[in-house]
């Protein structure tokens, strides 16, 4: 049996998130379906965490095991042939059988775009939120400058999640502005379900005034969800980068050629 670790591409707009569901067509399910038809053996993918419906993804990591002995890097190349166009392999290659691209991520990276002004632009609708009304950039930014170090992140979790542990270290959490495009990167060694976009809808609260700065900080301190603010929506959201000791999405896809 071989391990296969590969870096996936994809527009989350018309699927129901990452995992198979029985409501909808999901990333997961695509991908499977691929590896079927090129190596006739029931294989089950493996992400680095499970995307919501709607959300994307610049590069997620997944691994998945087969007897074929077809050359690693050239999964990526069949995939692509049989996958639909808003879904691509980037990079494929075998890696060793106790990878797992879940449990040995050190380190992810996520990005929200916001686009701001009077009429939302077509070509970004897909991608960004659209927020007619003036945000406060300042607030913005010592929202989310609160958010680094190791915290609590349970107020920032969507209810009825069961998880053993909910505390996460930040090491980035900084807004960027060009133009009317605003941009939240937070990168961690974990997330919560929902995490980061409740985190957005908080500061979004805050950065418009329906929302005082203290809110983020309560909402830190007790934790209590009830202190944070909504959840902002999917489609705003991507997964830039996954970090492993030995491998960084990142320089795989910086590399020349």
């Amino acid at each position: 049996m071989r391990r296969i670790r590969c870096i996936i591409q994809y527009l989350g707009t018309n699927y129901v998130g990452w995992q198979i569901q029985p409501n909808g067509h999901s990333i997961q399910e695509a991908l499977e379906a691929a590896l079927k038809r090129i190596t006739n053996e029931d294989v089950r993918i493996h992400g680095s965490g499970r995307t919501d419906s709607g959300v994307h993804a610049r590069a997620q990591v997944a691994h998945f095991d087969v007897e074929a002995k077809m050359p690693a890097d050239k999964f990526a190349i069949a995939m692509n042939m049989l996958l639909p166009s808003d879904i691509r392999v980037l990079h494929s290659e075998e890696t060793d059988i106790d990878f797992h691209s879940r449990f040995n991520a050190k380190r992810k990276h996520y990005q929200y775009n916001i686009q701001t002004g009077k009429h939302a632009d077509v070509f970004l609708k897909d991608t960004c939120l659209h927020v007619h009304r003036p945000l406060d950039f300042d607030s913005l930014q010592r929202a989310a400058s609160l958010c680094t170090g190791e915290h609590d992140f349970r107020g920032f979790m969507s209810a009825n999640t069961s998880v053993d542990n909910t505390v996460r270290t930040i090491f980035r959490s900084q807004w960027s502005r060009k133009g009317n495009l605003l941009s939240y990167d937070v990168e961690g060694n974990g997330f919560l379900y929902n995490m980061v976009r409740i985190l957005v809808g908080t500061m979004l609260d805050i950065g418009s005034g329906r929302l005082p700065i203290e809110a983020m900080q309560a909402a830190l301190e007790t934790p209590d969800r009830a202190f944070a603010g909504a959840t902002a929506p999917a489609h705003g959201l991507t997964l830039m980068r996954v970090c492993y000791p030995d491998f960084d999405t990142e320089v795989i896809l910086n590399e020349p050629g």
